[in-house]
Formats: structure tokens, C-alpha cells, sequence
């Protein structure tokens, strides 16, 4: 870490909820949740095997959550039948 220019400071907290509310932690549960949710929402069931591939895929759509573009990839066939969609309604 050192090599890298960063430095460790130990933190202290103890447990419970009181440890979670420290808020040197906070974006570190605030990720963990987020990485979940984005599991538990599209998978049936998380094998331990495939977790690799399901951090690549959260880190991939992550990365990309402002460019939505970039994340749908539309073949050529599906590309000629985008016209004839029809526009839906804004809900709200």
C-alpha cells in the first residue's frame, strides 16, 4: 500500500450496529448493498463459483450506469426494427 502512496490508519468499532454507523464505513456499506441488491434482483441463486463473474458484471454495468449506450448492445437485426416501435407514455 505504501508503494501505491496510500496509507493505513486502523479503526477501532467495535460491533452491533453502533460499528456500521461509523462513518468511515458508511460508502463501504453503502457498496456492499448496492452490489447485493443488484445479485439478489437478478439472479435465482448465487453460486460461490460464479461470483467472479457476477462482481465483473456489477463493476461493468457500475462503470457504465451513465452512458446507457454503452450497456445495450442492439444487433443489426434488431437495430431495422427500432423504427417501428411504438413510444410509450412517460408515467408520472
Amino acid at each position: 500500500m505504501t508503494k501505491a502512496g496510500c496509507t493505513h490508519t486502523a479503526i477501532i468499532t467495535g460491533s452491533g450496529a453502533q460499528a456500521a454507523k461509523t462513518p468511515a464505513f458508511k460508502w463501504v456499506n453503502t457498496a456492499l448493498g448496492n452490489i447485493k441488491a443488484a445479485l439478489v434482483g437478478t439472479y435465482r441463486a448465487v453460486r460461490e463459483k460464479h461470483v467472479p463473474r457476477y462482481l465483473a458484471e456489477f463493476e461493468y454495468r457500475f462503470n457504465r450506469r451513465y452512458d446507457l449506450g454503452a450497456m445495450i448492445r442492439v444487433s443489426p437485426c434488431r437495430a431495422e426494427n427500432r423504427s417501428y416501435a411504438i413510444p410509450l407514455p412517460e408515467a408520472g
